[in-house]
């Protein structure tokens, strides 16, 4: 999410030796997708692969969020930056203490049994399913900023512009969702790092040469937006569930803590360096995403909010095949598989729709994953987990002290970031 946000299964680039081997639907089975010939990924490519998970559309909020908070709030980010870090190591910590564990639900299983199972599963996937509907509401808000004068009539129902651009984009999207084969998506999602580059430095062009400067001098501190900023903070960085397949895929497993380091030290510096760019071209009245932000008659924003637009629409199948296979397993054992595929495809479809239209606000939205998914899945469970695999918490030292104070920080951000988010929603529904 995937984070962006995007919470990718598979490595998206793979060595020589995995090249003919494509991802078959089959092969994603119910939240446990295994690497692809492992152990053969170079440490650059685990970079990329790292970079592109981490990097997704919560770069587009990152202005609105230090808006929300002020320029301290920028403390907020590389505190939840190193934290996020942090918890990746102890990912591969788990990891080390068993050969076993290939996934992210198998560490919560390892820990807690099947119901830790289950209990990963359950926000991983609730996690990829509001990422996915945040990319419809996402391609409704610029597609509108492009063409404001757009309305759709239906049987002598007049839909706005957005609405009508929202249930477009799904019926582009719809058959990338039932495709059979996702290693060509695979590899057009990797350009999610390419995306975040050609957007920041288009959107830095625009400030410095297309007349609207870097003039706004902002709030120090916003106290009543600070939990809308940390959630949207946290959103950047809820790629953990994507960490246990780069790591088992790498050739010399040692190196990924330094993996880890330079994927989290450049999306930070992306992340940081947008937020800045974009609080000091609008202050607080940047909108929930920069693009709506930029005028939409210069080459620089049509190349920003065009990157924005393909972004999510190559990755959108590859956040709802692992909810789609986890329903094929649970409730269609005895059917025949291709019918209920298709099924329960084109329903999850329609019914993250039904959710865009009803909750159009993708600041909120992401906040709210920010705040309740990602804080939990990337920050708590990491350090549950590793509490109870390692041993830790039966003997009182520094360790267990940073892995409570880590987990009591989670949950008031959990609580009081997700009460926020809701009010907010419920407020403007």
């Amino acid at each position: 999410m995937s984070n962006d946000g995007s919470t990718l299964k598979v490595p998206l680039i793979v060595d020589e030796k995995q090249q003919g081997v494509g991802l078959k639907l089959e092969d994603v089975e119910s939240n446990q997708v295994h690497p692809i010939n492992t152990t053969t990924t170079s440490f650059f490519k685990t970079c990329f692969n790292g970079l592109s998970a981490l990097s997704g559309v919560g770069i587009l909020s990152t202005p609105y969020a230090l808006s929300s908070g002020g320029w301290s709030s920028l403390i907020l980010l590389f505190v939840i930056a190193v934290t996020a870090f942090y918890t990746g190591l102890l990912i591969k910590r788990c990891m080390d203490a068993d050969p076993n564990i290939r996934s992210y639900p198998d560490i919560g299983e390892r820990a807690f049994g099947k119901k830790g199972r289950f209990v990963v599963s359950i926000f991983m996937n609730s996690e990829l399913y509001l990422v996915a509907t945040g990319f419809l509401i996402l391609e409704g808000d610029n597609l509108q900023n492009l063409l404001p004068n757009v309305e759709f009539t239906l049987g002598g129902l007049t839909i706005g512009g957005k609405q009508g651009f929202v249930v477009i984009v799904a019926l582009i999207i719809l058959p990338t969702v039932l495709l059979d084969n996702l290693s060509i998506l695979s590899y057009i999602s990797a350009s999610g790092v390419l995306a975040s580059i050609i957007t920041l430095a288009s959107i830095f062009w625009t400030g410095a040469f297309e007349g609207i400067g870097f003039h706004q001098k902002g709030t120090f501190v916003n106290w009543h937006g600070l939990p809308t900023a940390i959630s949207l903070y946290a959103f950047c960085y809820c790629a953990h569930p994507v960490f246990p397949t780069l790591y088992c895929s790498m050739k010399n497993k040692h190196q990924f803590s330094l993996v880890l380091m330079v994927c989290f030290f450049l999306c930070t510096f992306i992340y940081a360096s947008m937020a800045i760019f974009g609080y000091l071209m609008y202050g607080s009245g940047v909108e929930s995403q920069i693009t709506l932000n930029l005028p939409t008659n210069n080459l620089s924003s049509r190349l920003a909010i065009y990157t924005t637009l393909v972004n999510p629409i190559s990755k959108y199948a590859l956040m709802v095949t692992p909810i789609v296979n986890a329903t094929r397993n649970w409730f269609a054992s005895g059917c025949d598989k291709g019918p209920f595929r298709l099924l329960t495809s084109t329903a999850l479809v329609i019914s993250t729709v039904i959710v865009a239209l009803t909750v159009p606000f993708f600041a909120y939205l992401m906040s709210l994953v920010g705040a309740f998914l990602s804080v939990t899945a990337s920050i708590i469970l990491p350090c549950l987990c590793y509490l109870k695999i390692s041993g830790t918490y039966q003997r009182l030292g520094f360790e267990i002290v940073v892995l409570v104070g880590i987990i009591i920080m989670g949950v008031a951000v959990v609580v009081i970031g997700t009460y926020t988010s809701l009010v907010q929603i419920i407020g403007h529904l």
